[in-house]
């Protein structure tokens, strides 16, 4: 039983002990006042009655006529006349009347009437005795119509006493209330504290777990910054601060299969000449800042421009992933310029070159690789600050304006049989289904085949349609697990968490099928947690009571730099296929993995990881704890029931 339960019923019990109580010893006191007054009442009119008798001269006839008129003019039970030996000389009684009070009150609470007596004399001589006994009807109807004014009194009384124990309660109940929900938003792992209630003993209460709330929050804080430099350290170079060339190179076979990733892009190589020479002629302390400017040149196309990613590959290269088709060129001759004035300031003979290629979704690493350093070489062999470019791909997404492109969107969205979900496996450690993920695909022309996300989202996004495809995705996500029971994941573009209205009609269309809404996963992209955190965090809670799951993909590269993961109130998250690569030849990456998990799942964050290639990799990650896995390997399991 709760302890606001018991709260009241202590109150309930109080309340009417105390009305039963007044009104018992207010019924038994009036009871006595009312008997006393009939002993009284008796005795005065016996003594009034004797001595109007005494007058008569012992004359029965007008002692029987007084009596009489005595009896008819009272309200007597019974009046008696006896002479001296005993004999009865007058007697008149009446019946019991009716009352107002109904029978078995006066068979609780009876009222005897003690009669009145008085000698009759006549001077010295003894005539006889009197006896009067009044009726007790009237006395119980006065009992009890001042019984129910007590009663009414003290009903009152309970429901003012009921009113304020109400308001006492509420006062103890909201901020044990406040105790409670934050207690479940820890459960959850979101750290909420709570203002101070005015009672002392809840406000030791309140200030325990804030303080309890606070610690938590500083730890966790602690433990992600711990994972970003444990990340930093196991993948970044130690001079620039760069990926290193494994992590670049696993950042960019990621990039190339992912589903949502861009389908055209470009790559530029940059190595700086004959650094050994450098290095003897400058020595390392030059050598290393002539090494980190480059770097320095390189970093802001990675924090401006979303998707782009930065690596050094070995001690004289480095590389530059671009998301966007056909700015290459643009961008390996720019960098050439730039750092024409800039190396030869650092020493004498300081000088790079650089190759560059286009890449298209769906080409290899190792063959990108392969035609951007035949480029580099071609670069390295012409001399300082030379530019080559690579053969340009065959299938790279045509041309189209902007207006074009939205309309084939748009005509593709309009129709059921142009929309199509993908199905990929996540599974557990025992084979079991956790859901489906359901990556969207579009069949942009008639009779045409249905293309990934890679090539029509980023103009989907220029065109400020990501809303309606994401909506579209999720519909046809409800429909699909409604019909099989089956869950599934949807993504959801970062772009639509800018549209103001986009968490409310996606709730409003998850609660046109609540059923199917438990078995709803939806997710971000990592970066659109750390740009958009309160966005993010409040598509959660518009999400939370349909039932449906929330998360967060391609996490891992920027997981520390997500503002308050604490409380982002997220169901899951997913490591990116560029973090757990390789996970079961490497136990650093395995620790980082591990470490990762521990964290998650200390603030109930389940995790799963992508793009799982092989099964060594895939034992690797069970044995750190992962919560399930997708990936080429994945997909050719069978699912256990």
């Amino acid at each position: 039983m709760s302890l606001i339960r018991q709260v009241w019923l202590l109150l309930l019990a109080t309340v009417l002990l105390a009305f039963v109580g007044s009104i018992g010893v207010a019924t038994s006191s009036a009871r006595d006042l009312l008997q006393t007054q009939l002993r009284l009442k008796n005795s005065d009119n016996a003594a009034s009655l004797a001595l109007a008798l005494s007058q008569q001269k012992g004359d029965a006839e007008l002692m029987s006529l007084l009596m009489s008129a005595q009896f008819d003019t009272g309200y007597y039970r019974r009046v008696q006349l006896r002479s001296a030996d005993g004999k009865m000389v007058f007697n008149r009684e009446a019946g019991t009347p009716s009352g107002s009070a109904p029978a078995w009150f006066v068979a609780i609470v009876p009222i005897t009437s003690q009669s009145g007596t008085a000698q009759v004399s006549d001077g010295w001589r003894a005539l006889g005795q009197v006896l009067v006994e009044s009726q007790v009807s009237y006395a119980h109807d006065a009992l009890w119509s001042s019984t129910l004014r007590t009663a009414l009194a003290m009903a009152l009384v309970g429901l003012l006493a009921a009113g304020l124990g109400w308001v006492v309660v509420r006062r103890i109940s909201r901020p044990l209330d406040v105790a409670v929900a934050q207690a479940h938003s820890l459960e959850q792992g979101e750290f909420v504290t709570a203002s101070e209630p005015r009672v002392p003993e809840l406000r030791r209460l309140a200030r325990a777990m804030n303080s309890l709330v606070e610690r938590l929050r500083v730890t966790s804080r602690a433990q992600a910054g711990q994972l970003d430099t444990l990340h930093r350290q196991l993948n970044g170079d130690a001079l620039t601060g760069l990926s290193n060339r494994s992590h670049f190179l696993f950042q960019l076979a990621a990039s190339l299969q992912r589903e949502d990733g861009p389908a055209e892009g470009g790559l530029v190589l940059l190595r700086v000449m004959d650094l050994a020479a450098l290095n003897r002629q400058f020595g390392h302390a030059a050598t290393d800042r002539m090494l980190v400017t480059i770097a320095q040149s390189l970093q802001p196309y990675a924090d401006e421009v979303k998707g782009c990613f930065l690596g050094r590959l070995n001690g004289s290269d480095f590389a530059l992933c671009l998301p966007a088709p056909g700015v290459v060129h643009e961008t390996a001759q720019t960098l050439a310029q730039a750092l024409h004035l800039v190396l030869p300031t650092l020493g004498s003979g300081a000088a790079v070159c650089i190759g560059a290629v286009e890449v298209h979704r769906g080409m290899q690493a190792g063959q990108v690789m392969s035609s951007a350093d035949a480029a580099l070489a071609r670069a390295e062999s012409r001399g300082p600050f030379a530019v080559e470019f690579g053969p340009h791909p065959q299938g790279a997404l045509a041309v189209l304006g902007e207006g074009a492109w939205r309309q084939r969107i748009q005509q593709a969205l309009g129709q059921a049989e142009r929309v199509r979900l993908m199905e990929f496996p996540v599974l557990n450690a025992q084979r079991q289904l956790v859901h489906l993920e359901c990556p969207l695909r579009l069949q942009l022309d008639t009779d045409g085949a249905f293309e990934p996300a890679a090539r029509w989202l980023p103009l989907a996004v220029r065109s400020r349609l990501t809303s309606a495809v994401d909506e579209r995705a999720l519909a046809l996500a409800l429909h699909a697990a409604d019909h099989d029971g089956r869950p599934r994941c949807v993504n959801v573009s970062p772009a639509s968490l800018l549209d103001s209205g986009f968490a409310a009609r996606v709730r409003a269309l998850l609660w046109t099928m609540p059923q199917a809404a438990r078995l709803i996963w939806l997710e971000v992209t990592e970066t659109a947690a750390v740009e958009h955190f309160e966005l993010l965090r409040e598509l959660g809670r518009q999400l939370r009571p349909t039932g449906a799951r929330f998360g967060i993909e391609h996490a891992g590269e920027r997981l520390g730099q997500i503002p308050r993961l604490f409380e982002a109130g997220l169901d899951y998250l997913k490591l990116d296929a560029s973090v757990i690569a390789g996970v079961g030849r490497d136990e650093h990456r395995a620790l980082f993995v591990r470490s990762t998990v521990g964290l998650l799942h200390g603030l109930r964050i389940q995790v799963y990881a992508e793009g799982v290639s092989d099964a060594i990799d895939a034992a690797r990650l069970w044995d750190c704890g992962i919560d399930g896995a997708t990936g080429p390997w994945i997909s050719t399991l069978d699912v256990e029931p």
